[in-house]
């Protein structure tokens, strides 16, 4: 077969031995709370079925526990629940014969969350629920015999692989660190000792599963501790491993516990790659690598490099299944980037909530969310083309209804084309570029710069108005919020009023932390420059210190202004971000020197600054700029007029509710009411 013309290497077969992977990119592993809920293993059918059909080579599910000490959702040991993970297995094979379906073994170790929980020494993780129970000769044997047999269930169960992690601060990673290891037995003391147990689970699995049986393991390729493994222990194990018997070993990074982000926004594509690479020439077998590959063309660069043989995306199929098949047949620009957001997969998977994608609610929820042609085809007006009436219009119009988009600013996106002006957002584009592209397509009528009322567009003679107008930002009842160093949020974020060289914040949500993030940063935005991010957080890819960190210290500019965060209520401002990307946000704004205060009452603004009370005592922030982030009302005049002349008309997105920007909210609401339209 001709190579493909854009994608060479991501379309390259390659061969196993005892069976070939179609392409070269993979669905990564991923959680997603469907194991742990009556009729989910349907539901995870349908899910990894839809990704099987959009031309992934391989998928690896999310991670299922060998016990019950291994925590986690879901568990494999016994015949009985191999037969529920049939269901997946025999979904997917229908659905694409050609794609392999590999089951991920998780065993949490001391971040089980259960008091059962084990590890090689009783040292608790620092969030970690429990201190483990040491593991002695008994237990040590009873793990090692349960991973074997959970293999034996997963090919019972129709899988064709499985991929064992031994990263993140899970079971088989603690074995491998000083800190999290302090045995003085076979088990622990030497590097060559502390390795034994990850690469005899190897060993054993292999024995039990037999030579034509796929069998991964996640390395910790850069642990992001202190004093965790060098560059050359890395390359240690990897080649212990694959003398065990892994067909494949796939790179991880970072400890959960770590404090440099991996899969944020806020870092650049495919910022790990190269460590792979380092990795990749000290072994025979085919290698992995991951983190924030969202698009065909990072693939192919990271393949065409060197770095890897397989590139693996996770986050990217949950928002898009068809990203392969989109990479095959040129229409790269219909794909629905991963924005790296976190706020509807991993920040969900972290709080016990199921995983989906915010800009793809139907994630998971496929057999909720049938994608079905309208019975009745509809004349639909959309006002407002934000997030919530663009989510509306292109699923709608994918459905056969005839759809007219209006809104009064010249270009579409709405609060989207607030956050992409903010360093570490700048993906934020690539969903305004998805829903251009499919406005085109689908011949939806795009309006813009047109201001509608109830009069246009009952004259227009539309069967249904769907009211997507967002939201206006609220202003606090205070004496001087007129003044002249008032400044509205919105005006600070497109740099339509100057900003003074200090500054006060009214308001820590999300839109504070951006503006934050806005007026501090200097330089480029470390989100696109692999350099800037190593030296802001203290990362050497090059040289592998201990867990990449060891001895560097995080080296962020200061910024040119004084910049407080207040909020309202009590205690440290940003624990309303989100789970997993907030830390980063609030660690990286005070590395440049942004101060952060609760418990404020503001009580005036005027030519002194901002006058509060801080827990109850009078307090003057002598600022030249007050930047106005409270909050937000949704504008649903519009909508209110509508219904009082009797016109059919839905609420959608922030107009509905405007409760902190809700993207993610916002995106689903539309959705749901478009399938059901």
């Amino acid at each position: 077969m001709a190579a493909h013309p854009r994608y060479p290497r991501v379309f390259t077969p390659l061969d196993l031995g005892f069976t070939t992977l179609k392409n070269r990119i993979l669905m990564g592993s991923m959680h997603t709370g469907l194991e742990d809920i009556e009729g989910g293993f349907e539901r995870m059918a349908a899910f990894f079925a839809e990704r099987a059909r959009g031309g992934v080579g391989m998928i690896i599910t999310g991670g299922i526990a060998p016990n019950h000490e291994a925590g986690g959702g879901g568990k494999l040991s016994t015949p009985e629940e191999a037969a529920l993970h049939r269901i997946v297995t025999e979904a997917v094979h229908a659905a694409a014969p050609d794609v392999k379906i590999v089951m991920q073994i998780l065993h949490a170790g001391p971040l089980a969350g259960t008091p059962a929980c084990v590890a090689p020494s009783a040292i608790r993780s620092r969030i970690g629920r429990y201190t483990p129970n040491e593991l002695d000769e008994d237990g040590i044997e009873k793990q090692l015999a349960d991973f074997a047999n959970c293999a034996v269930h997963a090919r019972a169960a129709g899988y064709d692989g499985v991929e064992i992690i031994g990263s993140a601060g899970y079971l088989l990673s603690t074995f491998l660190v000083e800190k999290t290891n302090t045995r003085t037995d076979e088990w622990g003391g030497s590097f060559e000792n502390r390795m034994r147990f990850p690469v005899e689970v190897i060993r054993r699995t292999r024995a039990a599963v037999g030579d034509d049986f796929i069998l991964i393991f996640r390395i910790p390729a850069m642990d992001m501790l202190e004093g965790g493994m060098s560059g050359e222990e890395v390359i240690q194990l990897a080649q212990a491993v694959e003398a065990a018997g892994a067909t494949i070993i796939s790179t991880h990074f970072t400890w959960h516990e770590a404090q440099v982000p991996t899969i944020a926004t806020m870092v650049p594509r495919a910022a790990f790659a190269e460590v792979t690479g380092r990795i990749r020439r000290h072994v025979n077998v085919p290698m992995i690598t991951s983190n924030r590959i969202n698009m065909p063309d990072v693939a192919e660069a990271v393949l065409e490099a060197g770095h890897a043989d397989l590139v693996s995306m996770a986050r990217p199929m949950l928002a898009d299944a068809d990203l392969v098949n989109k990479a095959w047949e040129g229409r790269e620009d219909e794909i629905n980037t991963c924005i790296a957001c976190n706020q509807a997969c991993l920040d969900h998977t972290f709080t016990g909530k199921l995983t989906s994608c915010l800009v793809n609610p139907r994630a998971c929820n496929e057999t909720l969310m049938p994608v079905l042609p309208a019975t009745t085809v509809r004349d639909l007006a959309v006002v407002g083309a934000g997030p919530a009436g663009l989510a509306f219009a292109v699923e709608a119009a994918q459905r056969g209804h005839k759809i007219t988009l209006y809104d009064a600013a010249g270009e579409i996106g709405g609060q989207f084309n607030l956050a992409r002006r903010v360093p570490g957002k700048e993906e934020f584009s690539e969903t305004l570029r998805y829903f251009k592209r499919m406005i085109d397509k689908l011949g939806i009528m795009l309006k813009l710069g047109t201001r509608v009322d109830a009069d246009l567009l009952a004259a227009a003679g539309h069967d249904e108005v769907i009211v997507a107008t967002g939201i206006r930002p609220r202003t606090p009842d205070i004496p001087g919020i007129t003044h002249a160093k008032a400044v509205p949020y919105i005006d600070a974020i497109l740099g339509r009023r100057p900003i003074g060289r200090s500054v006060a914040i009214m308001g820590a949500g999300g839109i504070g932390f951006d503006v934050a993030t806005l007026i501090t940063h200097a330089g480029p935005s470390a989100a696109v420059d692999i350099p800037t991010f190593c030296r802001e957080w203290g990362v050497d890819f090059v040289n592998h210190p201990r867990g990449g960190v060891t001895g560097l210290v995080p080296q962020i500019e200061k910024a040119d202004r004084e910049v407080v965060i207040l909020q309202r209520r009590d205690g440290a401002p940003g624990k309303t971000l989100g789970r997993t990307t907030g830390w980063t946000h609030r660690l990286s704004l005070v590395r440049r020197g942004v101060k952060m205060l609760g418990g404020v009452t503001y009580l005036k603004i005027d030519d002194e600054g901002l006058h509060t009370l801080v827990n109850g005592e009078p307090r003057l922030f002598a600022v030249d700029t007050v930047i106005i982030c409270a909050g937000q009302e949704p504008e649903r005049s519009l909508y209110d007029a509508l219904v009082a002349r009797g016109l059919r008309a839905h609420l959608i997105g922030g107009a509905n509710e405007a409760a902190e920007l809700d993207a993610k909210r916002a995106i689903a609401e539309a959705t749901e009411l478009a399938l059901a339209s």
